[in-house]
């Protein structure tokens, strides 16, 4: 891999990470807009939001009902209220690349979600995240969503 190619996948790495954790503090401020958000990570700690960021973070505060029904019906006996607030996070995320991001594959999409999970969360939590993952990619190829 060339150093282009590594530091293209660090940075849109970096860019998941940095929209997980503000989509993570959406879900403790909902009064905040996605503008109000990105300017207090601005401030608070010095965040640098990238276009990558934004575009995750304003895609899924747009499409959050519709992935919410999506990821609960692929949960196989839980359901969405049962969820830690960092799975729900990363689930949301990753379905919404795999469902509206036509440039990233969805087994980038699966990939990245679970490593993030494992990072922030269990490895527990990194193989739920890849089942649940794995389902939604299964039910969008029958329906030819992407």
């Amino acid at each position: 891999m060339s150093d282009n190619a590594k530091s293209k996948r660090s940075t849109r790495h970096e860019e998941r990470v940095e929209a997980f954790y503000l989509l993570f503090e959406q879900l403790f401020q909902k009064d905040n807009a996605v503008d109000i958000l990105i300017e207090d990570a601005k401030d608070a700690r010095d965040a640098e939001i990238g276009a990558y960021t934004r575009t995750l973070v304003a895609g899924v505060e747009e499409k959050k009902d519709e992935l919410d029904k999506l990821i609960e019906a692929n949960l196989k006996g839980w359901k969405l209220r049962r969820l830690s607030r960092v799975s729900l996070t990363i689930l949301r995320m990753a379905v919404y690349e795999m469902l509206y991001v036509d440039a990233v594959p969805v087994s980038v999409a699966i990939n990245e979600a679970v490593e993030i999970a494992k990072e922030y969360a269990t490895p527990a939590d990194g193989a739920f995240v890849n089942g649940v993952l794995g389902s939604v990619a299964k039910q969008t190829e029958k329906s030819g969503e992407k």
